[in-house]
């Protein structure tokens, strides 16, 4: 937990699967081999680019992915890792996929809030809970992809709950981004909650920007991202270069700062941005099939495919950002990580 606290680059691990759509166990361990290379301080497990279905009951896979990551995490990992599992639904549901993520090893959760029906008061009922079994991430993501509007309020009582570890703030929208900044801030526990970017769309901002709150400053302390399941050594790479600038390195942040148009230019194409958000599970996957990571890009929804244009999209922006990519990389040890 001191590796969340003190900020890493944790990515959102997709699922691995054949053209049967069933789980292809040796690539989805290969991903996990491959984070791990990478140096990613954290693996995000069963959140939405591993698929909301894996919960499915005739589908049955969010005990073997979970268990799969927590075996590779605690066989092979060189280097402290935070293991964090998503869990969903309504308090009973989450409770239990809590306890199962307890169960397995990891350190944390990670509450989705897309709960039909429940109002605020509810959400912080569910969250205390959860955080009765293992530390809570709190999650406000963006209503493009289910996400809802939740009040200052409720994110200055959701910190001050007594194991929230952390909170991702991925509204993709600067105002609300600011709200849970602030509202963190006043919380009695603020400085025991470690702020985490979601915000795909401007991933180098967050972590550049300082926010002055009660006489202190603060920082978003890393990221737990889907775009940061693809080309993860680069972002591990990124993250070093963001701490630079933040420490005064002046060379480093016009560095950083020439990135961040680029990054949020490659978050466009990967995450299907001009086909709203359709094809972002399948464009990580294009990028990490081209890399011979994943076999295919298929998902366990049939629709789930490319949008028209998005593959070359994603061509056009690993060609003009050559810092980006860290195929080379992959290319050296994907035997490796699939023997």
């Amino acid at each position: 937990m001191d590796v969340l606290a003190e900020g890493a680059v944790i990515p959102a691990h997709p699922l691995a699967l054949g053209a049967d759509r069933k789980l292809d166990e040796r690539r989805q361990r290969a991903l996990t081999r491959y984070y791990l290379a990478s140096g990613a301080g954290g693996l995000a497990v069963a959140v939405h680019t591993t698929q909301f279905e894996i919960r499915e009951p005739g589908i049955g896979l969010l005990a073997p992915v979970l268990e799969l990551a927590a075996e590779t995490v605690r066989n092979e990992a060189g280097h402290p890792v935070v293991t964090v599992a998503g869990a969903c639904g309504h308090t009973a549901q989450a409770v239990s996929e809590a306890e199962l993520a307890a169960s397995l090893g990891y350190d944390a959760v990670l509450l989705s809030p897309a709960v039909p029906g429940a109002d605020e008061k509810g959400l912080l009922d569910r969250a205390r809970a959860v955080g009765e079994v293992l530390p809570v991430i709190g999650f406000y993501f963006q209503e493009a992809v289910g996400g809802r509007y939740l009040s200052p309020s409720f994110w200055s009582s959701f910190a001050d709950l007594p194991n929230t570890a952390a909170i991702k703030i991925a509204p993709f929208d600067r105002y609300r981004t600011a709200d849970v900044v602030r509202a963190v801030a006043a919380a009695d526990r603020s400085d025991e909650v470690a702020l985490y970017t979601g915000n795909d769309d401007d991933i180098i901002g967050d972590l550049l920007t300082p926010y002055e709150t009660k006489g202190i400053r603060r920082w978003f302390a890393g990221g737990l991202l889907g775009q940061w399941a693809v080309w993860t050594g680069s972002a591990v790479t990124l993250l070093d270069q963001v701490r630079r600038a933040r420490a005064g390195d002046h060379d480093a942040m016009v560095g950083c700062l020439a990135r961040r148009p680029e990054l949020t230019d490659a978050n466009s194409a990967v995450f299907d941005v001009r086909g709203g958000f359709r094809g972002c599970i399948a464009g990580v996957h294009e990028v990490l099939r081209r890399q011979g990571l994943l076999e295919g890009i298929w998902c366990l929804d049939p629709k789930e495919v490319l949008s028209p244009g998005q593959a070359e999209e994603i061509t056009r922006v690993a060609t003009a950002y050559p810092w980006l990519t860290d195929d080379d990389f992959v290319a050296e040890h994907v035997d490796d990580w699939l023997s």
